[in-house]
């Protein structure tokens, strides 16, 4: 399936027309289908390359070393994660992954809450440094794009810029090892819907995320080299009462001869602050779209769905 695909350069440039013309498209494609390409997305062929690297380097470390990065009490929000930890909401089969997250640095005296130190990984002396720097790519292409949804919301275009600023985003780097016996199903990561604002996801190692179709047909997506495909998560359909939909999306396990081969994917799951409101929006309310969600925090919704997949108690 060709997703739809915009060119986040048209938004920033000084072109209102071109400018109006991408907020229409963005919007229109997370109303229908809730995935999109985006080329010119200002995160660097250089830096990606270096992320899958170090990142690969990391996963191929003996799991006793990778498991002293796996911090009890943090509910996988930093540091390692060890396979078959995590599950979707409503299944009860462990997804068949390893991942490391790496999240907020504070910046500007920031007091609402204090975030968790991220992990360190002395094995790998560029890991780090790798990891913030691709942070913070991710979080300006992010911003830059919840500015133009915004504008489709006809809201204030920089609506959600405070929320995002030292909000709770994280970056998450996946490993799906080889299969190295007959598997229980041919899912990797059972189907689910992401839990954020939006999610921005560059390339992967491998073939295998699959969407729902309005026809409830699984359709395979991939992107070309020089573009993310970024998501409406379900913060943003809460807010915006379903006007934006959050779709529901899977990996599958590749075809048997590719088992011996390893899938690495790295998405950035861009989460505003814990204190935003997801209440409804109210020029998202009306006689035919009536509010679905009772109010709550995005931190609140956070814990919830946090305990649903298995990462808390």
């Amino acid at each position: 399936m060709a997703i739809p695909s915009v060119d986040l350069s048209e938004f920033l440039s000084e072109d209102p027309d071109k400018k109006n013309q991408f907020v229409q498209n963005l919007g229109k494609a997370y109303e229908e289908v809730g995935f999109v390409a985006v080329k010119n997305h200002g995160i660097s062929d250089n830096l990606i390359t270096d992320l899958y690297k170090y990142v690969q380097e990391f996963f191929s470390l003996p799991l006793d070393q990778k498991k002293q990065y796996e911090i009890k009490g943090l509910a996988g929000q930093r540091g390692y994660t060890s396979f078959g930890k995590e599950h979707a909401k409503g299944s009860e089969a462990p997804d068949l992954k390893e991942f490391f997250q790496y999240g907020q640095t504070a910046r500007d005296n920031f007091n609402e809450m204090i975030y968790p130190e991220n992990v360190s990984i002395k094995e790998i002396p560029d890991f780090d440094k790798t990891l913030a720097e691709a942070y913070r790519a991710f979080e300006r292409s992010g911003t830059a794009l919840l500015q133009a949804i915004a504008l489709y919301l006809e809201l204030d275009e920089n609506y959600f810029d405070k929320f995002v600023f030292n909000g709770n985003s994280i970056l998450r780097a996946i490993h799906y090892p080889p299969i190295t016996t007959e598997p229980a199903s041919a899912i990797r990561a059972e189907q689910h819907e992401d839990i954020n604002l939006i999610t921005l996801l560059v390339g992967a190692s491998a073939d295998g995320l699959e969407i729902l179709s309005k026809q409830d047909e699984w359709i395979p997506v991939t992107s070309l080299p020089d573009q993310i495909v970024v998501n409406v998560g379900d913060m943003l359909q809460r807010l915006t009462n379903n006007k934006l939909r959050s779709t529901t999306h899977r990996v599958v396990n590749p075809a048997r001869q590719f088992w011996h081969t390893s899938r690495f994917s790295i998405p950035f799951f861009l989460h505003p602050k814990t204190s935003m409101s997801l209440k409804c929006l109210e020029n998202c309310i009306n006689e035919q779209h009536p509010k679905q969600y009772d109010d709550i925090t995005a931190g609140e919704y956070l814990d919830e769905r946090l305990r649903e997949i298995g990462l808390k108690a």
